[in-house]
């Protein structure tokens, strides 16, 4: 994209940011690939490499060798560990600090978004956080840290200190349905923002990829960035397909000498 151009975009999208008061932003793999964690889906990610059948929730659940091959990758697969949050991420949590953030809607389960200064109450995480563990009995949760030491000193399948129940990654894994509380939320602040900020998402996995359509219908401006063009670059005010960070940062900083 021609720097005219692009200075026009920014400018453009700044100037959305300063008229709005309840700014939703979407984030999606692009936005973590540029922290240095590998997409999953992308040519060349993670299930180019693995076959996805065998990290189903249904097998996870009724196979103890699949608990233990899914352990095993998850924990030891260097994934999230030493990420942190980048130029995108950290612009993020620059707009909530100038008071325009209502919340923010994430496929990522990287934790980085709280990292970068985001307040937890205001991150809506559609596929969970790789952070934390979940037992499926009693629904006590962990710190991932924990988990990763008991796995460290021996234990190939670990289970919950307080029932012995199954524990699993605080993630959506294959053919497990969404939190429907975090997705009914996620859809009731895209409904009610005057801006819904696409950054770094392809739109194509549901039902996650409609929900900037519920902003739209309510109203809102859609603004996308991301380095492909996606199915609804035609309803979006402004589309800018560039890396996130560079992007984002670039918008920041309009934004701050209009305010």
């Amino acid at each position: 994209m021609k720097s005219i151009e692009l200075d026009v975009k920014t400018s453009n999208v700044a100037d959305l940011i300063v008229r709005s008061n309840k700014i939703v932003v979407f984030t999606g793999a692009g936005v973590s690939t540029e922290s240095g964690i590998p997409d999953f889906r992308s040519p060349g990610g993670i299930w180019s490499k693995f076959d996805p059948e065998d990290f189903t929730i249904q097998k996870f659940v009724s196979d103890p060798e699949s608990r233990r091959k899914q352990w095993k990758f998850l924990i030891n697969g260097g994934l999230f560990t030493n990420a942190e949050p980048n130029q995108a991420h950290l612009a993020v949590a620059e707009l909530e600090k100038l008071g325009k953030l209502d919340s923010v809607i994430t496929q990522n389960i990287d934790n980085l978004h709280q990292k970068a200064g985001n307040s937890p109450e205001k991150i809506f995480e559609l596929h969970g956080n790789m952070n934390w563990v979940k037992c499926l009995n009693c629904n006590k949760r962990y710190p991932m840290e924990h988990i990763r030491k008991r796995l460290q000193k021996g234990e190939e399948i670990p289970d919950c200190e307080n029932c012995n129940g199954m524990l699993k990654p605080d993630v959506v894994l294959f053919g497990e349905a969404l939190p429907q509380d975090v997705l009914t939320n996620a859809i009731n602040h895209a409904r009610n923002c005057d801006i819904f900020i696409v950054i770094g998402s392809s739109l194509i996995v549901s039902p996650a990829s409609y929900i900037p359509v519920y902003a739209t219908e309510a109203g809102a401006k859609l603004v996308i960035i991301n380095m492909t063009s996606t199915t609804y670059d035609h309803i979006a005010a402004e589309v800018i397909h560039e890396k996130a960070g560079i992007i984002m940062q670039r918008i920041l900083g309009n934004v701050k000498t209009k305010i």
